[in-house]
This record gives structure tokens, sequence and C-alpha cells, in this order.
């Protein structure tokens, strides 16, 4: 096990339960959950240090869900995380959806015209993005 030491901070009442809220929903000590909230904080601003610019490859699409489906959304990635070992993120949970919808949408529209469908384009996940990516500070208002 790595040395430690402490770290305190004062934070306002409602972070605070919130913070309580969530690490007691995944079963974490308070040292383990902000341990891997910084963690994963430290890990993003590395991830960006190459400058991460927009290319013609990359667009950006946002939107607003309902905060119920929000939620659903969230407890599902926290579930397949946990299920998994490897931390999904709302981007490729989306990304992984819209694919998937395309390819057989694709697949319909061959089928109806009597053209062989195109093979399916596989899911925009690597392993060091499922991993690593925790997206960005703001991911959790947009998805």
């Amino acid at each position: 096990m790595a040395t430690t030491k402490n770290l305190c901070a004062q934070i306002p009442i409602d972070l605070h339960e919130r913070v309580s809220e969530e690490r007691e929903w995944l079963g974490q000590t308070t040292s383990e959950y902000i341990a891997n909230l910084i963690q994963d904080y430290y890990n993003i601003m590395e991830k960006q240090k190459g400058g991460i610019q927009m290319t013609e490859k990359g667009r950006t699409m946002a939107f607003q869900i309902p905060e119920e489906l929000f939620q659903r959304i969230k407890r599902h990635l926290e579930r397949e995380t946990l299920r998994t070992g490897k931390k999904l993120t709302q981007r490729d949970f989306v990304l992984n959806l819209i694919t998937q919808a395309l390819d057989e949408a694709d697949a319909e529209s061959a089928a109806e015209q009597g053209a062989p469908a195109q093979p399916p384009v596989a899911p925009c996940v690597t392993e060091e993005a499922a991993s690593a990516d925790m997206g960005t500070p703001n991911e959790n208002n947009a998805v």
C-alpha cells in the first residue's frame, strides 16, 4: 500500500451530502471515494494536456433530457462499470447506442432495397477510453 497523507477541506453542506450519498451507494470509504475523484480528475487533465482540438472528424452534439432519464442512465453506467470492471462513460454509452441504431437502420434500408447491407461499424470504445476516460468536468450535465 502506498504511503498516505491526510487532506482536509471545508465544503458546502449540500456538496458533502451529495458526496456522502454517492460514496455510500458505491460502498466506498470517504478516503477511497475522494482519492478516486482526485485521481480521475488528474487523469482527465493529463489526457487533455496534448490539447484536444476540434477537427473535421469530431463534432459536438448536445441536448437536454428529463432528470428521471438522466438518473436511469447514471445508474446503468454505474452498474456496467461494477459488472465489467471498466469505466463506461456517458459518451461511450451514447455513441454505442447511436452506432447500433444506425447499423440496424442501414440493414433495414438495404433489405428493403434488396441491396447487400454494409458491415456494421465497430463500437467507438477503446480499452484505453473505457478504462481512463472520465469525460469532461461538465459531463454530468450533458449526455
